[in-house]
């Protein structure tokens, strides 16, 4: 993702200096303690050496995780705006303050295992994500509590990149919002280096992804893109991502080539 993306393309966007940045005082609290925590930190910074600086992948570090987490976020609110059930918390006896929450934590966490490898990352980030769950959640919840958010995180973090589908919600918004960080920036530093693998090539196609209420669905995806090989990043990547997730029904995505000074191989697809 571009420097340049602001708060329609990137969902809402947390800022820790606003004392009440979102209306979820829980979250707030969550997002302040994660910002502040060298260990999450540190770890945000180093699963990227593996995936781009070894493997010359597209950004899995800070910036990813933060474009994730905004966009999950935004889901969230357009989904139960849109009078979506969340599930998740839910069915755990936890407050509906909480599926914020565990929406959060999931994105903030998902990708720790590429400190490990890239290759199974999820497998490896399960663990990783269950010790710092286990320093983190004591501040905000009773011990039969912790039990239950951190099941919840733990399950939306499998369910991001596996062929295990989501059982919740929660799940599934991370999943979903997990490959919604397709634009151009989020592949600059392997291409500058030679990179021209599809993934690199084909999110360098993507120059903008917003999010909106839509008029059919509760969700509306719009993603602009420069030439074809955009394709790539919406049909294989993101709508395999939606296809099991549980909110195929809910989500409309449209993709729209802007590139009007060649010829346009693909105009418009929609999932």
């Amino acid at each position: 993702m571009s420097d340049s993306a602001d708060a329609e393309s990137a969902g809402r966007i947390y800022d820790p200096d606003d004392d009440h940045p979102f209306p979820d005082e829980k979250l707030n609290r969550v997002l302040a303690f994660i910002d502040e925590d060298e260990e999450i930190q540190t770890y945000l910074e180093a699963q990227n050496v593996n995936a781009v600086d070894r493997m010359r992948y597209n950004d899995h570090g800070t910036k990813h995780i933060e474009i994730v987490r905004n966009r999950a976020l935004c889901l969230y609110d357009l989904l139960k705006a849109g009078d979506v059930d969340f599930n998740g918390a839910r069915q755990q006896d936890l407050a509906e303050e909480d599926e914020s929450v565990i929406i959060a934590l999931a994105a903030t966490l998902h990708d720790v295992g590429h400190v490990v490898h890239r290759d199974e990352h999820v497998y490896y980030s399960i663990p990783l994500a269950a010790d710092i769950l286990d320093r983190i959640l004591p501040e905000f919840y009773d011990v039969a509590e912790q039990v239950r958010v951190k099941g919840e995180v733990l399950h939306a973090i499998l369910c991001h990149h596996t062929a295990e589908n989501p059982l919740t919600t929660e799940a599934g918004v991370i999943r979903v919002a997990d490959a919604l960080d397709m634009e151009s920036g989020r592949s600059r530093i392997p291409y500058e280096h030679g990179g021209r693998g599809i993934n690199t090539l084909s999110s360098q196609a993507i120059s903008r992804v917003s999010l909106q209420e839509g008029d059919t669905r509760p969700v509306m995806v719009e993603i602009a893109m420069t030439n074809a090989a955009g394709v790539y990043q919406v049909d294989n990547l993101l709508k395999a991502k939606l296809r099991g997730s549980g909110l195929e029904d809910e989500i409309r995505i449209v993709a729209v080539n802007t590139n009007e000074n060649r010829e346009q191989l693909v105009e418009r697809i929609e999932l």
